[in-house]
């Protein structure tokens, strides 16, 4: 046993001496000297053939060598960052022998720089034509090393828009990713829209667009909507479910119902005599509201192909008090609309056509943001309207104008602003006051204003006298004479402003000083409820004064006194009052 055991101890030990002598033997080398890498980076491997120890070194900071030493034979990693510049730059690894620092070998490593780029992870998008507003946006994902900028199509901008990004290129040149938001609008037209955005680099990038490599553009397309038929019972149908839907109408029913439009809440059709009935209009619209909505946006493109309406309302916006909207170019084309109510919309101005609406007879735009009236309201545009009301366009309640910081509070307030130059109240609007029968400039007939509304804003100073104003004169002769005794002879003395008014109606702005003459001795003023509607004032104007006028009737006895022709239900002090409010 003895025997054996000693044997074996001798083979082992030969066999150690063996591999000793054959590392020793093994020649110092790599396997390759030298490589080109992207300017991304990455990981290379080489192979080191050795019989001792030895230690690998970068010359440079972006070469990491791992492991970086060992003893015999190994596969090394060297580890690449990505480049910074768009130059080529160069690295040598040196790998020496431990126990000898003049024997060593080399690798010498060349990296590209990055080229100018601008890509795009997703160069094509689809979009439907129609999606609740909260849902008409994407994300787009960039690659670049270059500041840029979204260059969208003029013939584009008015349904593809972008928010605001920044390209953060705090590595130098390594591409870093921008996520870039678009938002879209519907596509109403009954055919696919195509858009080619661009993504060129800015001016202070200091790179051209032909310095860039590549250069990705974003193609859109968007689906076609559903066609309406201009003229016809099914167009109007569509037309209505279209502008419900990009309204975002909350309680419309017209769609899930299984109703015929008959019966569609909201909806009147055209019938055999009704006024203005036409064989051509049975079974269209003549008349819709669409009530309770929430847009940011101007009225739907679907409205222009409601033709034979003569009557819409749009009332009940969300969050009307934050909006700057305009009415938009499609309602102006509905040249035969004689009764339009946009109410509670967020209205800030009316769209340049929309002096197109000459049949206008009827106009609401109350409870809107208008901070001043639109200068188009004026009999030559409109020589049919009668009637408009522009109430409570106040954003926010404001009590005292003079403690007040705010802007852009709505209200009219700019028509009769303090001018802290001239030491005057802005004028009162009173070319609404001068609208009266008659013919305008182009011989066209203007039946004049009987109904003017402008309760509830921030209309400040004195109601116009028109007293020292020559081209307003006064009641005559003539007027008396024609009014089968009605008028009094008190009325030649007084101005002959707006005698067709059948309704006035001025309460809570913040108006001072005296009424004029032709207010207390309007031939209509006991039917305008003048107590409530017009005498009533609120608050303070912007020189702190208390507003509410100074010679304010108790009652309206003297009124009386002089329309004999009038009758009082009762006559006594106390009840006068009230028995000439609820006329």
């Amino acid at each position: 046993m003895k025997v054996r055991y000693y044997i074996a101890l001798s083979i082992l030990a030969a066999s150690a001496l063996g591999a000793c002598t054959n590392d020793e033997n093994i020649p110092f080398g790599i396997d390759t000297d030298s490589f080109t890498v992207e300017a991304v980076g990455g990981t290379k491997r080489i192979n080191i053939s050795a019989g001792e120890n030895w230690v690998a070194a970068s010359s440079v900071p972006w070469i990491t060598v791992s492991p970086a030493n060992g003893k015999g034979s190994k596969e090394c990693s060297l580890i690449i960052d990505s480049a910074l510049t768009n130059q080529v730059r160069t690295g040598v690894v040196r790998i020496t022998k431990t126990e000898n620092s003049a024997d060593y070998q080399e690798v010498r490593i060349e990296q590209k720089g990055f080229d100018y780029a601008i890509t795009l992870e997703e160069p094509e998008v689809s979009i439907a034509n129609y999606a609740a507003l909260d849902d008409r946006k994407f994300d787009v994902r960039v690659k670049t090393n270059v500041d840029f900028e979204v260059k969208v199509p003029d013939d584009v901008t008015s349904w593809v828009k972008t928010d605001r990004f920044d390209v953060d290129l705090d590595r130098g040149l390594r591409p870093r990713e921008v996520t870039v938001h678009f938002t879209w609008g519907i596509n109403s037209r009954p055919a696919e829209r195509i858009a080619e955005i661009s993504f060129v680099p800015s001016e202070e990038s200091k790179v051209s667009e032909e310095m860039l490599a590549r250069n990705d553009k974003l193609t859109i397309k968007q689906g076609a909507a559903e066609e309406i038929k201009r003229g016809t019972r099914e167009g109007d149908s569509v037309a209505l479910l279209s502008i419900a839907r990009s309204l975002e109408v909350w309680a419309s029913d017209w769609e899930t119902s299984g109703e015929k439009m008959d019966n569609w809440d909201g909806v009147i059709l055209w019938e055999k005599g009704m006024d203005g009935y036409v064989d051509s209009l049975e079974g269209r619209v003549k008349y819709a509201r669409f009530f309770m909505f929430s847009t940011k946006e101007g009225l739907p493109f679907e409205v222009q192909y409601l033709t034979g309406a003569q009557e819409l309302q749009f009332y009940s916006n969300v969050n009307t008090f934050q909006l700057n909207l305009d009415t938009g170019e499609y309602i102006c084309k509905l040249e035969h609309l004689k009764r339009l109510t946009i109410g509670a919309y967020g209205l800030t101005s009316l769209h340049e056509d929309f002096k197109n609406l000459r049949e206008l007879e009827y106009l609401d735009l109350g409870s809107n943001n208008f901070e001043a009236v639109p200068d188009m309201l004026t009999p030559e545009n409109f020589p049919n309207l009668h009637v408009l009301k522009m109430a409570n366009n106040q954003r926010k309640l404001i009590y005292d104008l003079s403690n007040n910081v705010a802007t852009n509070f709505g209200g009219l307030y700019q028509e009769t602003a303090y001018n802290s130059t001239t030491k005057q109240f802005g004028p009162f609007p009173e070319w609404l006051l001068r609208w009266e029968p008659g013919t305008n400039s182009k011989n066209e007939s203007v039946k004049g204003l009987d109904t003017l509304i402008l309760s509830v804003n921030y209309l400040q100073g004195e109601i116009p006298s028109f007293e020292d104003d020559p081209n307003v004169g006064y009641y005559t002769e003539a007027d008396i004479a024609n009014s089968a005794d009605t008028l009094p002879r008190k009325l030649l003395t007084v101005k002959r402003v707006m005698p067709q008014l059948k309704m006035l109606a001025l309460n809570l702005n913040r108006l001072t000083g005296q009424l004029p003459d032709w207010i207390l001795w309007h031939p209509s003023l006991d039917w305008w409820d003048p107590y409530t509607l017009l005498f009533s004032q609120e608050g303070k104007d912007e020189l702190g004064n208390l507003t509410g006028f100074s010679n304010t009737p108790s009652n309206l006895n003297e009124y009386y006194k002089e329309y004999v022709k009038k009758k009082l239900a009762n006559t006594s002090d106390d009840s006068e009052n009230a028995d000439a409010s609820s006329r």
